[in-house]
């Protein structure tokens, strides 16, 4: 049996090599777009990015199970937007809060790892939570009553769903881990999350 090396050779040998050359030399630009896009300089950049790209996401899925369900008649694209410019002002507060959890608490130890996620549930989630509401408060000019009412009214939501989602996802996060890849393992954990952020938000049942 052929090893998984001689395999690969053989399958590349088939290719003209013209096209074996333009691949090497997209994969050599996509790895260097990586080495830039994760290293120190542009991770917060990156990481506002996602962000801002997967809360858009979760918007726009959000909405189409409204029209779906006949809950909304119309997409609407200033919806999205506001959920997208939530999604950098969370991005740049995890992108800090991850930089001063690993400064102030080094290392993958369990001890460590249960630090992380403790202080993580009781000091990020309940400043993100209310950044998502400020900020879009804001964008949807609510004045400061409208904006503290809301988050009486649906920050406890989000705050629940955050106890049965991340402990487990944040062990995860901070143990296995690499730093910089921390935001972006996030967002892709936090896709359904997202969803169900952007039904509480814009959902004036409080049933919910």
């Amino acid at each position: 049996m052929q090893s998984l090396r001689q395999t690969l050779q053989t399958l590349l040998s088939k290719f003209n090599p013209k096209r074996q050359v333009e691949a090497t030399r997209t994969l050599r630009k996509l790895r260097e777009w990586h080495a830039g896009a994760f290293s120190s300089k542009f991770l917060l950049f990156t990481n506002v990015g996602i962000s801002l790209s997967l809360s858009s996401a979760g918007d726009v899925l959000e909405q189409q199970f409204e029209i779906y369900n006949g809950e909304i008649k119309t997409f609407d694209n200033t919806r999205t937007c506001h959920m997208a410019t939530s999604g950098v002002s969370v991005g740049i507060i995890c992108h800090y809060w991850y930089q001063i959890l690993d400064k102030k608490l080094p290392g993958r130890t369990m001890r460590v790892v249960a630090k992380k996620i403790i202080l993580d549930q009781l000091i990020c989630s309940p400043v993100y939570i209310t950044a998502f509401f400020v900020t879009l408060g804001i964008l949807e000019q609510k004045d400061r009553a409208e904006v503290v009412k809301e988050i009486k009214e649906k920050a406890w939501k989000l705050y629940a769903a955050e106890w049965t989602v991340w402990p487990v996802a944040q062990f995860v996060n901070f143990y296995w881990i690499s730093p910089q890849y921390r935001i972006f393992y996030d967002n892709i954990i936090s896709l359904g999350y997202d969803v169900y952020t952007s039904r509480v938000k814009h959902n004036e049942s409080n049933l919910l």
